[in-house]
């Protein structure tokens, strides 16, 4: 097989040849921009899942579909170590940007975009010189709205008036946040409080957030009423169904089919997870010599793609990690045989260890993404099949 020609793209965040099993995203998120194009109250989307599911892959897709229907987008990234002020500022300029043309009074976008810049100015108002930035907005800072310095009052008065912006366009405006969790605890409290005003307004604009399953949790100990602000969408492996066509669509493209046999064994082996169906389907069509893929080509495959996934998804991870927090990990793949969430208590007794001293290491493995809270008093691994990895690097 032309290797050249090789449809199955692996990646962090790239869209796959074919997204399949998503269609019930899809169509609930077109519902949204068309009930708010009517001016009908609507709810903001939250993503959930593990890594590797394609909550990225999906959240791109929304984006593209806000565009085609002429809405402003911006998008984030969140971090630990950032706060919220300068890459929302960046994402709201943009999305504003592309709608200003269509804006029938310039000076009310000019007005907007100084209240953004002095919105976006507060991020290092109280540092020195050296630190101060620029959000490169072209337009005079506004003083006295969305510049208090307190980053719930502030966003609630932003995202009012950019609605109002979108509202005089007759489009929206929709904000894109990846790895949501890693918000920190004031600024998920002021996306929270603003979701809030906006829906009582059903203003035009609306946040899309994705992040891991604890995500919800996150915003429910921010704000009691956050489960009433979004609409939740769990992002899980692929059925059967869907996996497969992942797999047949973009090979169908090419001229080229698999046997059942190998799409059997391709699902045992992938499990539905869409970053290891890439993985696998890429290194398969490699292996094999003709049309169609067999059985055999993903048993002689298998071996490179795992070697893959054990360098680039598994091992990247785990060389982030402490030794005291891969002790953790090693003890939690340990005690999960299905790598599903472990209790807490169980981890201390196989580690000889009270719970109190593993606090620090789990903390850590929280915060650097590698495991997350799946509820209380149990702790789970926020990248599938990860305890298997462990498991096989101790044989």
């Amino acid at each position: 097989m032309d290797p050249v020609r090789n449809p199955y793209a692996p990646g962090a965040g790239q869209r796959p040849p074919e997204l399949a099993g998503r269609e019930k995203q899809l169509t609930a998120f077109e519902v949204v921009l068309e009930r708010i194009a009517r001016e009908r109250p609507e709810r903001s989307v939250v993503l959930t899942g593990l890594r590797g599911v394609g909550k990225t892959v999906l959240l791109n897709h929304l984006r593209s579909a806000a565009i085609a229907k002429s809405w402003g987008t911006g998008k984030i990234e969140a971090r630990p170590d950032q706060g919220l002020r300068r890459p929302l500022s960046s994402a709201l300029h943009m999305a504003v940007r592309e709608i200003a043309a269509a804006h029938p009074d310039p000076e009310s976008v000019e007005y907007f975009l100084g209240v953004l810049k002095s919105f976006a100015l507060r991020a290092t108002a109280d540092k020195g010189m050296r630190e101060r930035w620029q959000p490169g907005i072209d337009a005079p800072a506004v003083k006295g709205r969305a510049d208090s310095g307190d980053i719930e009052i502030d966003l609630v008065e932003l995202l009012v008036d950019a609605a109002g912006l979108a509202r005089d366009v007759g489009v929206g405006i929709a904000l894109f946040i990846d790895e949501m969790q890693d918000l920190g605890p004031d600024d998920v409290s002021a996306i929270c409080g603003a979701c809030h005003e906006l829906s009582q307004d059903a203003a035009p604009l609306i946040v899309v957030g994705a992040g891991l399953p604890h995500l919800p949790a996150v915003l429910s100990a921010s704000k009691s009423y956050s489960e009433r602000l979004f609409t939740y969408h769990r992002i899980d492996r692929l059925d059967r169904a869907a996996a497969d066509l992942a797999l047949i669509a973009p090979a169908a493209r090419e001229e080229v089919e698999f046997t059942q046999d190998a799409l059997d064994l391709l699902y045992e082996t992938a499990d539905g997870y869409p970053y290891f169906v890439q993985a696998y389907g890429k290194a398969t069509w490699d292996v094999a010599a003709d049309s169609p893929i067999t059985a055999d080509d993903v048993r002689v495959a298998a071996p490179t793609a795992e070697e893959e996934l054990a360098v680039g998804f598994f091992g990247s991870r785990y060389e982030r990690a402490t030794p005291a927090e891969r002790e953790y990990m090693r003890a939690m793949a340990d005690l999960s045989g299905d790598d599903g969430p472990v209790a807490t208590s169980k981890i201390a007794v196989e580690l000889g260890r009270k719970p109190a001293s593993l606090s620090p290491a789990r903390d850590g493995l929280i915060k650097k993404g590698l495991i997350y809270s799946a509820e209380r008093g149990f702790i789970g691994f926020t990248v599938p099949h990860f305890g298997r990895y462990l498991r096989a690097q101790n044989d």
